[in-house]
Formats: C-alpha cells, structure tokens, sequence
C-alpha cells in the first residue's frame, strides 16, 4: 500500500523542483522521490507545463495519488516589494526586514514625506507590492497620512500592505481604496520604539503575494497556479528554518548561493540580556533572512568579483582572474562547468559569495544612530549550505567552500563555534516550509534525514 503523501514543489525562475513527502503514519517524513526540470516561463510558454512535468515524474516514482499538491514560487523574479516608511532608521528600517523575512526582494526604501521625486523614483523600482508603514500606535500620524494621499493620488497601481501606526490605519485606507487601490492593512510593525513585529505583516505579504501578485507575472492562463501557490520561496524556506529551530537542533544557519542572489536564513534563540538592552532604535530580529542581490553563480558572479575585492578576500592577478571566469558566467548563465579547472573556479566563487554574504548578514554595521551589535553567530548549532554548487560538489571542494563558516575570523562578525555542517542536497527546505503549518512532524523528520552531514 502506498503511503499518504503531499507533493511539495518549487517553482523558481530557472529549475521546478518538486519532493513527494509522506505526511502520515510511522513512516511521516520519508521522502519518497525527487524530481527537477527546467522552468518553463518566457514567450509562448506556461509555467505549470513544467510544473506538471515534475509533478508527473515524481508521482511516478512514489506510486498512488497525492493527497495535495503545494507550490512555492520566485519564477517571474519573485515579489518585488517597496517600502515607504517615515524615518529611514526607524519605520523604514522595520519595514524594509519584514520585506526581507517575508521573502520579498526589496527594491526601494523611501523615508519621510513623499514628493514627485520620491514617487518617481518609487515607480521606477516597479514593485509589486508596496508596503506602507509609519509612526509608532499613538505617535506621529501625519507623515503616514500624507504618504498615504500621495501614493493614493500618484502612486504605482499595485496592491497596498498598511502597517503603519494604528491610530491612522482606517484614514489610511480610506484614502488609498477612494482611488481603487487594493489595500490589505495589518498591524503596526513597529508599535513601540525597539519592538518590532514582523509576523503579520509577513503574512499580509504573503496572502497579496498569492492573491495579487502571482497571476499579474504572465506565467501562466487562468487561476490554476496561483491557486497551487501558498507563497514566496524565500518566506517558505524562512519557514523551514524557523521549524527546524524549534525541533530542539539549536541555532540554525542556511546559506544559499544561487545564480542570481546569495541567500542567508537564521533562526536563533533570543538573548535575554541583549534583548533588555534595546540598544537598536529597531531590535534585532532573531529569526530572518537577508539576501545579496550582487552576488550569484551566474547572472550576478561578476558582483562576486567587485565584492571579494573590496572585502579584502583578493587582490591582483587573483582578483582579475576571477573576473575574467565571472564574466564568462554571467554572460552565458547556462554555461555548465566541464573539467576540474571549471569546477574549481566555480568553488571559489562559491567560497566568496558565501563569505561576503555571511559578513552582511552578521557583522556590526554602522547607522546614523550609532553602532548595531550585528547577528551573533557563535552559537549556530546546525548550518545548512543550499545550491547546486554546494549539491553536486565533491567532499573536498564542498569542505573548502564551506570552511569561512568556521574560519572567517577576520570578517568582524561571530562565527559559529563548533556547527554541524549539513548539505540540502535533495533540496527539502523549502518542502519543509510547505508542510510546516498543518504537517510539522513530518516536516521535522524530513529534515532530519534527508540532509546530509558534510565529511
């Protein structure tokens, strides 16, 4: 008898993935097949025709029917949102790391009062969400009220997320749906000066991704994919994170270096003294996930190059001869490694990306008002390196690639002390966030085995 499972898929803007996981019974968990192939998105072309490719392929292979089918999607570029807050280190700090924890690729931040610049320079950014927040619940409202006006008036014809101060929500939203916008309104992200919430907001962002966003990216005809999609990869993957955390495995870090963006995910567990501190105008998120748009394998390799450089990480004939094979990646994006010279090129563009990576995403930074502590990393438990890189590499090009986690004493941030270091090498993270609501265990057992320790 077949076990009951659910397929989890992920649609991205170059390869459909999709996992056949059982949910139920002794065996919930076990992965009973995996399958990849080639996002079909462009002119002409129907995103679910690759989607019902992988599907088919991994039905196959598990036998039986699904008892679900769940999608998680950044093909179309992903979601694209813009915030527009009121002070830059405040509000719109807040709301650009909810943006981030929500699986959005921040395109623009706005501070302060709109104008027509500042509303040109917002529709240049073509987001397809904008999130609207401002003023703590009880303080300063008219700066929220007028960004509010403007953006009703002149703004981008995009949904609208509303997480701003509470006493002006209702006006807030008056004024936008008085001009037809679409408006999802939540609570505030910042109610009080050094709290921060980012969850209902994240999930507001996530029901405008699904209901709005999706069906406007040309990817498909009629509503059968957007009604597969229940969000954002990055959010899901966020999710998958968060939920193995919480399974008693510690701290968790996910590092993924992907062809365009380099991606890192952290769940960490609150630090009582440094949270009674309120040293940040904005406290510290312990659970997010920040994301390099400058640096990839391919379309952004080039980035890598620029940014080891000004790391420190090259210099020299070393930096230009990485330039010259990033070059060469980001011109032909499906250009594919022949030879061990190749490979090992690849490795150390990987070993960079995620070395720059990990730096942003942990070290101190310096704002207008003062110094940040930046993410301390040293208690990270388990780190869990995703990509293709890291998942078709050899042990010692894998080690090497991964060896900063531990070693990059020299990057101003903690590293983790003594991690487990594990490779998604059947790429079930995002599979977990899919199955983490309503199928926890299961989704817990499946990361638990299907990781693999790196030699």
């Amino acid at each position: 008898m077949t076990p009951r499972y659910v397929v989890c898929a992920d649609t991205g803007s170059t390869f459909t993935k999709a996992a056949a996981v059982v949910v139920e019974g002794p065996d919930a968990g076990r992965l009973l097949g995996t399958a990849a192939v080639p996002t079909t998105v462009g002119p002409g072309l129907d995103v679910l025709t690759g989607l019902d490719a992988a599907v088919a392929l991994v039905v196959a292979e598990a036998g039986g029917e699904p008892l679900d089918l769940r999608v998680c999607s950044s093909a179309g570029g992903g979601l694209r949102l813009a915030v527009v807050g009121y002070e830059r280190v405040v509000t719109a700090e807040a709301g650009a790391r909810v943006g981030l924890s929500a699986g959005a690729k921040v395109v623009h931040v706005s501070s302060g009062p709109l104008d027509r610049d500042k509303i040109a320079a917002l529709a240049a950014a073509r987001p397809d969400v904008v999130l609207l927040v401002g003023g703590t619940d009880g303080g300063d409202a008219e700066v929220l009220r007028h960004n509010a006006s403007r953006l009703a008036s002149s703004g981008p014809r995009v949904p609208y997320v509303v997480a701003g101060n509470a006493d002006a929500r209702d006006d807030v939203v008056a004024l936008l749906e008085r001009r037809n916008r679409t408006v999802v309104s939540t609570a505030n992200v910042l109610p009080r000066i050094g709290v921060l919430d980012p969850h209902p907001a994240r999930a507001a962002i996530r029901d405008v991704f699904v209901r709005h966003v999706i069906g406007g990216k040309g990817l498909t005809k009629g509503p059968r994919f957007a009604r597969l999609v229940r969000g954002a990869t990055p959010d899901l993957v966020l999710a998958g994170v968060e939920l193995f955390a919480d399974s008693g495995v510690g701290d968790v870090l996910l590092v993924d270096v992907g062809g365009a963006t380099t991606d890192v995910y952290s769940a960490l567990t609150p630090d009582a003294e440094e949270a009674s501190l309120h040293r940040e105008v904005v406290e510290v998120m312990w659970r997010g996930r920040t994301v390099e748009g400058d640096l990839g394998m391919r379309w952004s390799a080039t980035g890598v190059a620029d940014a080891a450089l000004a790391e420190k990480l090259v210099a020299g004939a070393e930096h230009d001869e990485i330039d010259d094979a990033a070059r060469l990646r980001h011109d032909e994006p499906s250009w594919l490694p022949a030879s061990a010279a190749d490979r090992r090129m690849d490795a150390r563009i990987a070993r960079l990306a995620l070395t720059v990576a990990l730096r942003r995403h942990a070290r101190p930074t310096e704002t207008v008002e003062g110094r940040t502590p930046g993410r301390d990393l040293s208690h990270v438990a388990v780190v869990v390196a995703s990509g293709g890189v890291f998942r078709h590499a050899a042990p010692a090009l894998l080690r090497e690639m991964l060896a900063p986690v531990t070693d990059d004493h020299a990057g101003g941030w903690r590293v983790p002390v003594a991690p487990r270091l594990t490779v998604d090498q059947r790429y079930v993270m995002a599979a977990a966030g899919l199955l983490a609501d309503d199928h926890p265990d299961a989704a817990s057992a499946l990361l638990v085995g299907a990781l693999v320790d790196v030699g």
